[in-house]
C-alpha cells in the first residue's frame, strides 16, 4: 500500500494541470475570494459638496475613513454630476447650507447622497453606512434629548468573536473550507478516472495487490497532499496575509480537518467508481459537491432550511465539520466544547469510507 501511495502521489506531481489548480485554490483562489466579500464595503470613494463650513459638516466628512471608505474629498457642487459620471466618485454627500444652525434651532434638515449604483451592492450597503454615520454625527452635535413624557429604550449591541463585522475573516476561512471539499473530492477521484482511462487498473490487477490496497493508496495520496496544501494555506494566506485572527487551537482544527479529509476523498472514490469518463465524474461532482456545500451551511444557514432538510444535513460530514471549524477558529473552542462535531465527522466519515471502499472491491470484482 505505501509503494502505491508512493505512485499515487508522484502521478499527481507530475501532473502540472492538477498541481497548478491545487496551488492556485488554496493560494490566490482563497486570497481573492476573502478580498472580494459583497456584503460590505470596501474602499469606496465618497466626495463632499460642503455648502455649510461648519464644525459639523467636517466632522461628518472626518467620520468616513478606511477601510470602508477613502478619504473624503472636497469638491464643488457644479462639478458634482460631471464626476459622478466620469466614474471618479461611488458616493457624493451634499451639505446644505446653515445646516449647522437649523439643527441647533430645532429644524430637520435633509442631506443629499448621490449614489453611483453600477455597483449594486456596493451601492446598497454603502448608502446605509454613511446614512447611519451622517445621523450619528448630527444626533451627537445636536444633543436632542428625549422629549418629557416619552419612555426611552437603548440598544447596547456588543459583538462577539468578529466585533467589526468583517466579512473577510468569514470568506477566507469558507473559501478554504470549499476548497478542501472540492479538491479532495476531484484528485480523488480523477486518480481512478484516469487509471481507467489509461488502461492501467488492468495492470494493477494482476499485481499482487488487494482492491482495497488500490482504492486506500488514492485515498491517502490525494489526502496527504490536500491536507498539507490546506495547512500551508491556513498558516500563510489566511493567517499571515489575510489576517485573520485564530481564536483556537490550530492542532484541534487540523485534527478535525484530517478526519474530514478522508470523508470527502471517500465520496471522490464513489463518484470516480461510479463514473466511466472525466466528462461523467464532472458531471456528478457539480450535482453533488455543490449542493452538498449548500446543505451543510456553507453558503446558507441550516437553520434557514425546512425542517425535514435539516434532519437529512445531519447525516452530511461537512455540516458538523463546518460547525466545528467555526467554533474552533472563531469562537476559541476547545475538544470538551467539540467533541460531538468531532465524533461525528469522524463515524461519518468511516462509515462514507467504508461503503465507498465496499462498493469499489465489487466494481472491480465484476470486471
Amino acid at each position: 500500500m505505501l509503494w502505491l501511495t508512493r505512485k499515487e502521489v508522484l502521478s499527481v506531481l507530475r501532473d502540472w494541470m492538477l498541481m497548478a489548480l491545487v496551488v492556485y485554490a488554496f493560494g490566490p483562489g482563497v486570497f481573492f475570494q476573502a478580498q472580494s466579500a459583497a456584503d460590505q464595503v470596501n474602499n469606496a470613494a465618497v466626495a463632499f459638496v460642503d455648502n455649510d463650513r461648519s464644525p459639523l459638516s467636517r466632522a461628518m466628512a472626518q467620520a468616513l475613513y478606511d477601510p470602508w471608505f477613502q478619504t473624503p474629498d472636497l469638491i464643488d457642487s457644479h462639478r458634482a454630476e460631471q464626476l459622478m459620471d466620469d466614474d471618479v466618485y461611488t458616493f457624493i454627500v451634499v451639505i446644505p447650507r446653515h445646516m449647522a444652525a437649523d439643527l441647533r434651532s430645532g429644524d430637520d434638515v435633509t442631506v443629499l447622497l448621490n449614489v453611483d449604483a453600477t455597483d449594486v451592492m456596493q451601492a446598497t450597503v454603502g448608502s446605509n453606512y454613511i446614512r447611519a454615520i451622517l445621523t450619528r454625527e448630527a444626533q451627537r452635535f445636536a444633543a436632542t434629548p428625549a422629549p418629557s413624557g416619552t419612555a426611552r429604550v437603548d440598544l447596547v449591541l456588543r459583538r462577539a468573536f468578529n466585533p467589526n463585522s468583517n466579512a473577510t475573516w468569514f470568506e477566507a476561512v469558507s473559501a478554504l473550507l470549499n476548497w478542501l471539499t472540492n479538491l479532495t473530492v476531484i484528485l480523488t477521484g480523477a486518480a481512478l478516472i484516469r487509471e481507467r482511462e489509461h488502461a492501467t487498473i488492468d495492470h494493477l490487477l494482476v499485481m499482487p495487490v488487494t482492491p482495497f490496497e488500490i482504492a486506500m493508496s488514492k485515498v491517502l495520496a490525494n489526502a496527504m497532499i490536500v491536507f498539507m496544501t490546506f495547512t500551508a494555506s491556513l498558516l500563510i494566506v489566511v493567517r499571515w496575509m489575510l489576517d485573520v485572527p485564530i481564536a483556537g487551537s490550530v492542532p484541534l482544527f487540523l485534527a478535525g480537518t484530517f478526519l474530514f479529509v478522508f470523508a470527502a476523498a471517500a465520496i471522490g472514490l464513489l463518484l470516480g467508481t461510479a463514473a466511466r469518463s472525466m466528462a461523467q465524474f464532472a458531471l456528478l461532482v457539480i450535482m453533488t459537491v455543490l449542493p452538498m456545500m449548500i446543505l451543510s451551511g456553507g453558503m446558507s444557514p441550516v437553520e434557514s432550511q425546512p425542517q425535514w432538510l435539516q434532519y437529512i444535513t445531519v447525516l452530511l460530514p461537512s455540516r458538523h465539520y463546518l460547525s466545528f471549524s467555526n467554533a474552533v477558529l472563531f469562537r476559541g473552542a476547545g475538544f470538551a466544547t467539540v467533541w460531538p462535531a468531532f465524533l461525528l465527522v469522524g463515524v461519518l466519515g468511516a462509515a462514507f469510507l467504508g461503503a465507498s471502499l465496499l462498493i469499489f472491491r465489487r466494481a472491480i470484482a465484476g470486471r
